[in-house]
């Protein structure tokens, strides 16, 4: 069979690996700069295979459960948010971008309660 009929499946094996590297250092990444405020937080690849399993990337972050996507592509936020444990704590999707930042995105009826959580201390 000529060459270009053939699968190279290193450059899909490559490619998949790269992304989860990628996936992988975002998670540290945000975690660093998490640490300033949750001085506990830890990926939960390291610390909680329970967690991670619930989509939640970082742990020891109360009141929030956060997960991190590092996508071109946007990610389905909503579905993103759906996988995420239905609790207490609220959940909160970091997506970055190549080249276009770092978004939050979390539930309309979350960002009200800390909202009135705020106002209610007189912080805002």
């Amino acid at each position: 069979m000529p060459q270009r009929f053939t699968k190279n499946t290193s450059k899909i094996n490559m490619s998949g690996k790269t992304s989860r590297t990628k996936g992988h250092n975002f998670e540290r990444e945000i975690r660093k700069k998490l640490k300033k405020i949750f001085p506990n937080c830890e990926t939960s690849r390291y610390s909680s295979r329970e967690m991670d399993d619930l989509c939640v990337d970082l742990v020891d972050t109360a009141p929030f459960h956060f997960q991190c996507k590092a996508w071109k592509s946007a990610p389905n936020l909503h579905q993103e948010l759906k996988k995420m444990p239905d609790d207490i704590l609220f959940n909160v999707v970091m997506h970055k971008r190549p080249n276009q930042g770092t978004v939050v995105a979390m539930s309309l009826e979350d960002f009200i309660e800390i909202l009135q959580m705020l106002k209610s201390e007189k912080i805002i």
